[in-house]
């Protein structure tokens, strides 16, 4: 699973990151009070799709240049 859960503070609904500790390009998804960080590939596309302003999935499309 390429999605890994960020724990958001209950008490504060504030989350935190270091982002030294992350690799390469990411992107972090909020919604419904859950975040999930998302490492993003070096070569393709990756969406966010929503449905009735949900996230419902992030889809990955990876290639390589020949």
């Amino acid at each position: 699973m390429r999605l890994k859960d960020i724990v958001i503070n209950p008490s504060t609904m504030r989350l935190e990151i270091d982002i030294t500790e992350q690799k390469g390009s990411f992107a972090i998804v909020v919604c419904g009070g859950k975040a999930k960080l998302a490492q993003l590939p070096e070569h393709g596309e990756t969406k966010i799709v929503t449905h009735q302003g949900k996230i419902k999935r992030v889809k990955f499309d990876e290639g390589e240049e020949f």
